[in-house]
């Protein structure tokens, strides 16, 4: 089966573990979710993530976070989506929740947070909000 989103799915995937209290959820592999693993796991929203090789697709196995029984990530939301990209210059970045949650942006130099986007000074896509 082919998904049209795939980083919906990677988002949605999460999402549905978490709230169903998983320990763990695998997701077929792709260098953007790799690297939107590695921003879950630098924020503190994941424990960790691997990568299996596989002969067909390879999955990223990401162990999702607890915190006195209840998810490290409240919510996620995808902002630009394959119909309607969402791009923002570096002084208009957004602030999910006062600068509680993160924003995640892809730009010229790979996929970073709001804060570093804003520090480096490029904007770019605004892929997801993660609180």
């Amino acid at each position: 089966m082919s998904v049209t989103d795939p980083i919906s799915d990677f988002l949605l995937r999460i999402r549905n573990a978490s709230k169903a209290k998983k320990l763990r959820v695998e997701i077929p592999a792709s260098k953007m979710k790799q690297g939107l693993a590695e921003i879950l796991k630098k924020e503190s929203f994941i424990h960790d993530y691997s990568i299996v090789e596989d002969s067909k697709q390879n999955v990223i196995k990401i162990q999702l976070k607890y915190r006195d029984g209840s998810s490290a990530i409240s919510g996620l939301k995808r902002i630009s989506k394959p119909g309607l990209r969402i791009y923002k210059d570096a002084s208009e970045l957004p602030r999910v929740l006062n600068g509680l949650g993160t924003a995640v942006i892809s730009t010229s130099k790979g996929l970073m947070t709001d804060k570093e986007a804003r520090s480096q000074a490029v904007g770019g896509e605004v892929i997801c909000y993660i609180w």
